[in-house]
């Protein structure tokens, strides 16, 4: 058997040529159009020799180039890697070296580090969409995009099939220690994820779906790009979240479906302007990145009229595994496994944990979504799995019924003199008050305890608090063992390039 899993572009353009693919400012571009010009590209890379399995490094931002040169490279047999615009030239030589690319897809913003990157891995072809730099290091070629968006298709176009079990796609996790670890994502898991995204959220070709995380990101590939391409709908996509944009495009447009972090709702929802804006069309919100708080849950619902999926993963996971599917819903569970997958909870002693309130353990997953491993890293592709079960490192309960309450990051359990405290539990009674805007709670050295707990809090516009008034409303609804002790009132959270607050930046703060 063979696969490629570019098909789902092919099909969807030959079920309707014209139908709009993708829908960015003024520009419309169809499903023909699309398909004709990743042929292009697909062409123009084989003839710069990327051979099937070979590594294409894809550093753009969300802007049409980045389909196109995604299935490009994937019609070409190659490997795709996407990255973010923002890496420096030594997280960026890393990854080619590991991954042994020597072709890259990059824009002139980003162009500069690129180059030295590529040096420093011991040369590579730059693709520039842009302004071509005109100083390179040795070993180093740069040239405009147009010549692999102009070149010419042969007849047969391009098309190199893989096997079902070959790598795609190669997402570098940024890991809190040591180097970023490329997680290997196959043509088959990638396919069928999309179909769990387009299963769960109704999707179809009257779907428009604002993609605005990060299309480097895995939900912003998969679960919006990947997915709404499968489903023949159309992406609306914008290259940042600017919440005025956002609700523009959503009236403009007739959006029906929104993917975001909790952030993103968080900010669309205090918008001063947001009763202006016409959302009606909206059919479904889907939540992932982070655990999204019950009050912004119940506020996304009560003012957009739809409900909101939280959905549940990581990189490793292809990326989701979970989804709080519409016609079988438990408000504030992070849902069921998708079709194909098992998640059970495990204890320290990697034995599984009964169902119940009580049974907090580790989340395993086990099903085609996983990732075939770690490239090149054998030692810590064997630590991810036991039996065939992925680790996730975070931590949850699972109801009678099979649906997962999220707990907490592993990595993020706060031990406070013996006692387990879970942020995400003092963070929901923080979101409760109506003073404060957002809440990221930390574990801080305590010479007496090991570790205390700290809340940092963002406040809504015109309103004021002290920590003792913020204390005290967490101490009179959680046991006097959770209650945060120290409370900093800040003017901004840190945040990520896809919005998930940077809670190890605070944890470190003083």
């Amino acid at each position: 058997m063979t696969f490629n899993l570019s098909s789902i572009l092919r099909d969807s353009a030959q079920r309707d040529q014209e139908h709009p693919a993708i829908v960015t400012g003024s520009e419309r571009i169809s499903y023909g159009e699309l398909d004709r010009r990743s042929d292009a590209v697909a062409a123009g890379l084989m003839a710069a020799g990327l051979e099937p399995g070979g590594a294409v490094m894809l550093q753009l931002p969300n802007v049409p180039e980045f389909v196109v040169s995604l299935h490009g490279i994937l019609k070409a047999g190659g490997v795709v890697i996407p990255t973010n615009t923002l890496y420096k030239a030594g997280e960026l030589s890393y990854v080619l070296e590991n991954a042994s690319a020597k072709h890259v897809i990059t824009v002139d913003g980003s162009a500069g580090e690129a180059a030295e990157a590529a040096a420093q891995a011991g040369g590579a072809t730059l693709y520039v969409l842009g302004t071509v730099p005109e100083s390179l290091p040795d070993g180093v070629v740069a040239r405009p995009f147009s010549e692999l968006a102009d070149h010419a298709v042969p007849d047969p176009k391009p098309f190199i099939q893989r096997d079902p079990g070959d790598t795609a796609v190669l997402l570098y996790t940024s890991g809190t220690t040591g180097k970023p670890k490329g997680v290997q994502l196959t043509h088959f898991q990638l396919y069928m994820n999309a179909g769990a995204h387009i299963g769960a959220f109704e999707m179809g070709p009257t779907s428009k779906i604002i993609a605005v995380m990060p299309l480097f990101h895995a939900l912003g590939l998969s679960g919006i790009l990947n997915a709404t391409v499968r489903a023949g709908g159309t992406v609306l996509l914008l290259p940042k979240f600017d919440t005025e944009k956002v609700l523009q495009t959503i009236q403009a447009e007739g959006a029906t479906h929104i993917h975001g972090v909790p952030t993103m709702y968080h900010s669309l929802l205090n918008h001063p302007t947001l009763a202006n804006f016409d959302t009606s069309t909206l059919a479904f919100c889907g939540s992932a990145g982070a655990a999204i708080a019950a009050e912004i849950i119940d506020q996304v619902e009560k003012t957009f009229g739809v409900q909101i999926l939280e959905m549940y993963g990581l990189t490793e996971s292809g990326p989701v595994a979970t989804i709080n599917m519409p016609r079988d819903r438990k408000p504030y569970s992070i849902g069921k496994a998708i079709p194909g997958v098992d998640i059970e909870i495990w204890d320290e002693q990697k034995r599984r944990l009964p169902r119940g309130k009580l049974s907090i353990g580790e989340i395993m997953i086990r099903g085609h979504n996983t990732m075939s491993g770690y490239l090149n890293n054998p030692e810590a592709t064997a630590a991810a799995f036991t039996n065939g079960w992925l680790h996730t490192g975070d931590l949850a309960w699972m109801d009678e019924e099979g649906f997962l309450f999220f707990a907490d990051r592993k990595k993020e359990l706060i031990i406070r003199g013996g006692y387990n405290v879970y942020p995400r539990e003092v963070e929901e009674v923080l979101y409760t008050n109506p003073k404060i805007s957002e809440a990221a709670v930390v574990g801080v050295p305590d010479e007496r305890l090991g570790e205390e707990i700290k809340a940092y809090l963002t406040l809504k516009p015109g309103e004021a608090g002290t920590p003792e008034e913020f204390i005290d409303y967490v101490k009179e609804r959680l046991a006097a063992y959770k209650y945060p002790r120290i409370v900093e009132v800040i003017a901004e959270m840190p945040k990520s390039a896809t919005g998930k607050i940077l809670k190890k930046e605070l944890a470190h703060r003083r």
